[in-house]
Formats: structure tokens, C-alpha cells, sequence
């Protein structure tokens, strides 16, 4: 039937979702990727129920706070970076060390969770920033500005000012993913829209675009079982 995004940190999706079997407004979160779903039975207005979700939301946010499959990013975890599962384990010196299996870094264990974080973000807009520079090159669009978030209902996203937002967390999955995502919303600084015309503007910049964009389908929600608050 449509989404709804139910503004706060971070955003919920709602997915919605009328049922004329249903005989009341129901919330259900799914224990297996922690889909929101908000239904309506039949003659209940879309106003009628975001206002019950709204009313919902310290139930909603506690239950998808504790999502069983949720991952407390610690010592010992293997965390993807770039698509490569790596140990997180601590050693000396003063810097982050990432290499083929394991990632090391130094300080008390309590504050692995938030390093780790930030080391993730930086990474991150670095390579967005290397694959976004590259397709509006080869477009011959400047984007605007580029900023990071923690989005579960959109991996990115492209105002009509040129500006690009995308989710953080695109730096642990494979590279070729996070260079989809890049292509997808800088063609949109061609295509403000999803026709025919944007896609071929996308296989341009991506050819074979469609092998990362399942990938997303089907695995992106695990990227949002690495929990970072300790």
C-alpha cells in the first residue's frame, strides 16, 4: 500500500499495509529483519493510523532495540568492512589497523564500539566521495555537497540542489555495492525520477547494475544489525 517514515533517531520505517480480514490497527515488527508493518482494516484512514503508530513509538523503538538478531559490535566480533568479515581485536599503538582478516585497535574495550564507528564513517565518506566524484565526472554534473546518515528506509538519496546523502554503513558491503548506490543517486542529477531514461543513465555509469542492486535486496538489512552504542 505505501511507507511512512516515522521521523526521529534513527528514522522508522512503516510500512503500510491494509487488510479487510483485519479488525483493528496493528504494529508487527519481524523478528527476522525488523520490518516495521503498520496495518488498516478496511475504512480506516492513513491519518487515523500514523496517529496510533505515533502513539506506539517508546513500545516500537524498545522492540526494535532489542531484535534478537541484533550484533553488539565488541572484541571478538567479525564486523564487514568493504564486503570482507574482519575480528575485532585489540592491540597497541594509537591507530585503527585494518587488514585482509582482523581489524586492531588500541584502547579500553568500552570504547571500541563508538571508535570503531567513526573510523567506520570516515572510510566511508571516503570512498563515496572517490565513487560520487568519479560518476558525476563521467556524467558531467557537479553534485552540490555530500553528507552521511544512518538511514534504514534508503541506502541514499539526491535532493534537486544536487546534494547526496548516503548511509554510512554502505562501507561494509562490497565495494561494488556501495558503487551502485553511487551511480543510482548521481543520475539522479540527470533524472529526478525513476523512468526508463534514469535506468539507462545508470547502466552507464554502473554497467551491470543489477547484480548489486539484489545484493541490497537481500542482504542490505544485515548491515543494520551492527549495533555501535555498546
Amino acid at each position: 500500500m505505501g511507507h511512512h517514515i516515522l521521523p526521529g533517531n534513527p528514522p522508522v520505517e512503516l510500512i503500510l499495509r491494509r487488510s479487510p480480514r483485519a479488525r483493528r490497527i496493528s504494529l508487527r515488527v519481524s523478528r527476522l529483519d525488523g520490518r516495521v508493518t503498520l496495518t488498516l482494516p478496511r475504512g480506516v484512514r492513513e491519518g487515523e493510523a500514523l496517529d496510533f503508530a505515533r502513539t506506539k513509538e517508546s513500545w516500537l523503538r524498545a522492540q526494535l532495540a532489542t531484535q534478537p538478531d541484533s550484533i553488539s559490535v565488541s572484541e571478538g566480533v567479525c564486523l564487514p568492512v568493504e564486503g570482507q568479515p574482519r575480528l575485532i581485536q585489540r592491540g597497541l599503538g594509537k591507530r585503527i589497523v585494518l587488514d585482509a582478516q582482523s581489524i586492531t585497535l588500541p584502547g579500553p574495550p568500552e570504547h571500541m564500539p563508538a571508535r570503531l564507528q567513526a573510523w567506520l564513517k570516515t572510510l566511508a565518506r571516503e570512498r563515496l566521495a572517490q565513487a560520487s566524484d568519479r560518476h558525476a565526472q563521467a556524467l558531467g554534473r557537479p553534485y552540490a555537497r555530500l553528507s552521511l546518515r544512518d538511514t534504514r528506509s534508503r541506502w541514499g538519496s539526491c535532493t534537486s540542489a544536487g546534494g547526496l546523502m548516503y548511509s554510512w554503513r554502505l562501507v561494509m558491503a562490497p565495494p561494488v555495492v556501495l558503487d551502485y548506490v553511487a551511480a543510482h543517486e548521481v543520475a539522479h542529477l540527470a533524472e529526478m525520477n525513476h523512468s526508463p531514461a534514469f535506468w539507462a543513465v545508470v547502466a552507464r555509469l554502473c554497467p551491470g547494475y543489477h547484480a548489486p542492486r539484489q545484493w541490497l535486496r537481500q542482504h542490505g538489512t544485515d548491515l543494520h544489525r551492527y549495533r555501535f552504542d555498546g
